[in-house]
């Protein structure tokens, strides 16, 4: 840690360095000072607080909507695999459209509001849980489930005790692996069309040659990123010891 602090403290160093003496554009390269100046002018006078709660919102709202909805059609569709077989081409087909292309067709249908952007990291998230569901359905022993049925049960027991519990830790893989992109559809949305958040001060300060503002808020974009992972690492220890205590417990009864 304690050279990782060492490495940046001398990168800024020379970087305000170079700045000074004049090595670089303050139009390209902004130097370190003039970036912390914008950041801390940002945060004083409430800006910055005002479009990241914007942008938090979306990509909240956004992963919640994508994740519950992946699981959801994830396990409706693997369920039944001639279902799946006959959707695969059609849901492939609309995976494959990068999401930067539904933008514009977004902002026709929804405007240019925090619904937009929600819709855009929802879908950006459903299609990678969706297909890790699916992957886990599809990966769920056959004879246990044939056994299940022998046995005589509903449709309804299959799925909760049998279905779910075998998929549901590819389905959270998939719900660890989508939050940051999450934050990454609320971007791509405010930067094609809007008037407030993260992605919107990026693309106002760039519309004014503002380089400095660009950096400074990419800093704050790059802070939001790391919250993001931290949160992902937690919910992998959580899970990955989740994992272990339910598998002693399967091996106990």
């Amino acid at each position: 840690m304690l050279l990782r602090i060492a490495l940046f403290v001398v990168v800024v160093g020379l970087w305000q360095l170079g700045s000074n003496a004049n090595l670089f554009d303050p139009g390209i390269l902004p130097s370190p000072y003039a970036i912390g100046a914008h950041l801390l002018k940002i945060t004083l006078d409430g800006t910055l607080e005002f479009h990241a709660w914007i942008t938090i919102q979306e990509t909240v709202a956004g992963f919640l909507i994508g994740a519950i909805g992946g699981i959801v059609l994830g396990f409706a569709i693997g369920r039944y695999p001639a279902l799946a077989e006959v959707l695969d081409p059609f849901i492939l087909a609309v995976y494959s459209v990068p999401k930067v292309a539904l933008a514009p067709l977004f902002v026709v249908w929804f405007g240019i509001g925090i619904f937009m952007k929600i819709v855009l990291a929802a879908i950006t998230v459903l299609f990678i849980v969706f297909f890790n569901t699916l992957a886990g359905v599809r990966n769920v022993d056959r004879d246990l489930v044939d056994a299940v049925w022998l046995m005589g049960a509903k449709p309804r027991d299959v799925l909760f005790k049998v279905l779910v519990p075998s998929a549901m830790s590819w389905a959270l893989t998939g719900v660890r692996i989508s939050i940051p992109y999450a934050l990454i559809g609320a971007i791509i949305g405010e930067l094609i069309a809007s008037n407030r958040g993260i992605g919107y001060l990026i693309s106002s300060a760039a519309a004014g040659y503002d380089t400095a503002g660009v950096f400074a808020v990419l800093i704050v974009l790059t802070i939001l990123a790391m919250l993001l992972n931290a949160i992902v690492d937690e919910i992998d220890r959580r899970l990955s010891k989740w994992k272990v205590d339910s598998s002693v417990g399967i091996r106990g009864t």
